[in-house]
């Protein structure tokens, strides 16, 4: 029987422990993560686990191969879901995973054995895609930068997550083993959960969506599609009521840009509002 243990991976030292003390067969995690971008530092997890015997397995689905070379940083599997940027246009729903040929060859082996098949025309799609992808990512790592960097100077945005700014607290690690960013942005609006519904809605360019990667922009609110779940327990996963996760696609950065504003002017100033650091909770004067 196996066990999973959770650990945040910037806790280097608690790795340390848990690998050291017990036996780890495999950790896995992503890099960046989805939605708040966190990097885990790959060269050095991967020396860690490899003392002791433990496979690496990282989701670079964020990433994506041509921004982060996780094999080649000690990782042993990468995994990514083909259905984001590898696919790009929406329209297909596929996986990959890559690493050494022994490894791939035992999986190959309960691969078929399970019997999940990519049909022939999503396998025609992804083809297709892949000779732009180079482009495309090029577009969205660019576009998002320069987006995190107009988010984070403005008022009615209280906070940024993007590995590529300064402010980012693993920005030391994404500038080691990325050469770029990626296309998501993470933010919270200054304001409530009504004023952060306020701003999506108003945004006339993306679609509102919870996937990502793709030539079209998408904006999710996670507290939104949460909303059965009671604010006390979003919070304990991070989902504050003002957060905000934007895919930036291949659209014109001044379109984009010009868009996110306008949809900013709607929503009013952080005035009689206080907000709690652990989620955007509005109390009136």
């Amino acid at each position: 029987m196996f066990q999973v243990t959770l650990i945040d991976t910037a806790n280097i030292s608690g790795l340390e422990t848990l690998v050291n003390n017990h036996k780890v067969s495999m950790l896995f995690t992503e890099s960046p993560t989805n939605p708040y971008l966190k990097c885990v530092d790959i060269e050095l997890v991967s020396e860690i686990c490899h003392k002791r015997g433990t496979l690496v397995c990282i989701d670079g689905t964020v990433a994506t191969f041509l921004n982060q070379k996780a094999l080649a940083l000690g990782a042993d599997l990468v995994l990514q879901s083909a259905t984001k940027y590898i696919g790009g246009h929406n329209d297909v729903l596929a996986g990959y995973i890559s690493g050494s040929m022994k490894m791939i060859s035992e999986i190959r082996i309960l691969h078929n054995l399970l019997g999940g098949t990519l049909n022939p025309n999503a396998a025609y799609l992804l083809i297709r895609s892949m000779k732009t992808m180079h482009l495309r990512v090029k577009q969205q790592n660019s576009t998002a930068l320069r987006m995190a960097q107009v988010l984070e100077a403005h008022p009615k945005v209280s906070r940024v997550y993007y590995p590529g700014l300064p402010s980012h607290p693993e920005h030391h690690i994404a500038k080691r083993q990325m050469t770029g960013f990626g296309g998501l942005v993470t933010f919270e609006i200054a304001g409530d959960l009504e004023t952060t519904f306020k701003f999506v809605d108003s945004l006339k360019i993306p679609y509102i969506a919870t996937s990502f990667g793709g030539c079209e922009s998408f904006v999710d609110q996670p507290a939104a599609r949460n909303w059965e779940v009671p604010q006390e327990e979003r919070l304990k996963y991070g989902l504050k009521d003002n957060l905000v996760r934007f895919s930036f696609g291949v659209e014109d950065f001044d379109d984009l840009k010009a868009d996110i504003l306008q949809a900013l002017e709607t929503i009013p100033a952080k005035t009689s509002s206080s907000f709690l650091q652990n989620g955007a909770v509005s109390t009136k004067n």
